[in-house]
């Protein structure tokens, strides 16, 4: 019997699936990555069949995959609360700092039973909501109250969250930006709506425009679908751009005049590396116009995956929910319940991330040494990898102001265009490929992202080791100059 006779009797088949199912895609681990894994496995056995040694994973914001070092004060006020019998023992005040052991025993005595193994209340624990709130208000300068909070496995599900209270049919939309980072368009795919496109304009550094935004709406609206909310991702992500204060002033005002749920990703709030930039929340922005509860219904998502900690295996996050009216947040409680809770470790780090240590506790300095040591590494690197970009031919990098990434645009020859249709694949995806076989780097075509139509990118991350920066640069720059002589029209 041949394998296809063998599975046509199975139950489940690409045909009786949830169509949704198909038609989301998430391009940060798609096709190329699985390409990359099984070089990564054969490279063990097949070591000289290749033109490099290793792969190097440039196609996700990953940091401590790529040799980052997790933040001391950080990881020892996880082990203290995770094993807490080290508490009891003489030893550990020659081992921990003396705030970290303050901070765990702080947090145990907020955790019910003291037990990090235990579920907690669905929106997470009330004194760690009480301590991000607090952090939130320092930061902004306006309250912040500790019941709009909810900690969750990451930012991911967070947006998973609003997506379901959102949508319910295709003729619910999103206003979503092009580029967007694919969880966007793979969790409105998920939940049955519309993604309704706005483009970012990559003359302006990658500027967002409110022109374009009422276009859209107007052309979605005349389509007869409803459009729910406008997602702004800021700092950028795949496009490396600050907002100006005040083009995010003109953003709350259109989402307050249109009726719109603002949803604002914030997770790269710590990555800013150009001194003419600032990161402002939008709900700072919105409270600073006078807006309150009842002017514009505001989502803010932060996940300790990014910033300086790179903490993506905790999976901890929140998102801060404001302007919606008792009886909708009850159903939002719901949606969380139905997961229980998130894990204790990501809502220990949620905490941490918004109240690290201060001026004149024990680990304050090391502390600051390892964060402004992590981000101005960063900063370099973006820089490096900026002016190498932009002195290849055909290629031009807006400036990275934040977040992780750059979003180079190829300008490929005639030549390269026609062999990647027939090889029936997209022409960035073509470059990435060939990319990944003659260098071992790995990074993600700007298709995955969305791009203007007829322009093609890819997204590379500055996570690799300052020391890892000029291998990359080189082997990105002799595969470019051959590629670019192979396809010369």
């Amino acid at each position: 019997m041949s394998t296809s006779d063998s599975t046509s009797s199975l139950p489940v088949t690409l045909d009786s699936i949830n169509p949704k199912v198909l038609k989301c895609e998430y391009a940060v681990r798609g096709e190329i990555v699985n390409i990359a894994q099984k070089l990564q496995e054969d490279l063990k056995s097949n070591k000289d069949a290749y033109p490099f040694d290793e792969i190097i994973y440039c196609n996700i914001g990953n940091p401590q995959s790529l040799g980052q070092l997790p933040i001391k004060f950080f990881r020892e006020v996880l082990a203290l609360c995770d094993h807490t019998s080290l508490l009891d023992e003489s030893e550990t005040h020659g081992l921990f700092s003396t705030d970290s052991i303050d901070r765990a025993w702080k947090i145990l005595d907020q955790i019910p039973g003291r037990a990090t193994g235990a579920y907690s209340h669905s929106q997470g624990i009330k004194g760690l909501r009480d301590t991000i709130a607090a952090g939130i208000e320092a930061r902004d300068g306006f309250p912040a109250d500790p019941n709009d909070i909810f900690l969750t496995d990451g930012a991911s599900p967070a947006v998973h969250m609003m997506m379901q209270l959102l949508l319910s049919s295709e003729k619910d939309g999103i206003l979503c930006p092009i580029p967007q980072y694919p969880l966007y368009s793979a969790s409105i795919a998920l939940h049955g709506g519309s993604l309704v496109p706005y483009y970012l304009d990559e003359a302006t550094g990658w500027g967002l425009e409110i022109s374009d935004l009422k276009k859209q709406l107007e052309e979605a609206r005349s389509k007869g679908i409803t459009v729910r909310a406008l997602v702004v991702i800021n700092p950028g992500n795949p496009t490396g751009q600050v907002l100006a204060e005040e083009n995010q002033r003109d953003i709350v005002k259109f989402c307050k005049e249109e009726g719109l749920v603002l949803l604002a990703d914030e997770v790269y709030q710590e990555n800013v590396y150009v001194p003419d930039k600032k990161f402002h929340s939008f709900k700072k922005v919105a409270r600073a116009l006078e807006y309150g509860e009842k002017d514009i219904a505001l989502v803010s998502f932060q996940s300790v995956s990014k910033g300086y900690y790179g903490e993506c295996g905790k999976r901890g996050g929140y998102m801060e929910v404001t302007g919606f009216s008792p009886d909708v947040r009850e159903q939002i409680y719901k949606v969380a319940s139905v997961n229980l809770c998130s894990n204790i470790s990501g809502q220990i780090l949620a905490s941490l991330v918004m109240s690290p240590p201060k001026p004149g506790d024990d680990s304050y300095d090391s502390y600051m040494a390892e964060r402004d040591g992590i981000l101005s590494s960063m900063a370099k690197r973006a820089k490096t990898l900026e002016d190498a970009l932009n002195s290849l031919e055909g290629v031009t990098c807006n400036r990275a102001e934040g977040a992780m990434y750059l979003f180079p645009r190829i300008n490929l020859p005639q030549k390269a265009i026609e062999a990647a249709e027939a090889a029936k694949t997209a022409p960035d995806a073509f470059y990435c490929k060939r990319l990944l076989n003659a260098t071992g780097v790995v990074v993600v075509p700007g298709s995955g992202f969305g791009q203007v139509p007829g322009t093609w990118h890819f997204r590379c991350t500055i996570l690799p080791q300052e020391d890892r920066i000029p291998a990359i640069v080189n082997r990105l720059t002799e595969f470019h100059k051959s590629f670019m002589d192979e396809f010369r029209d």
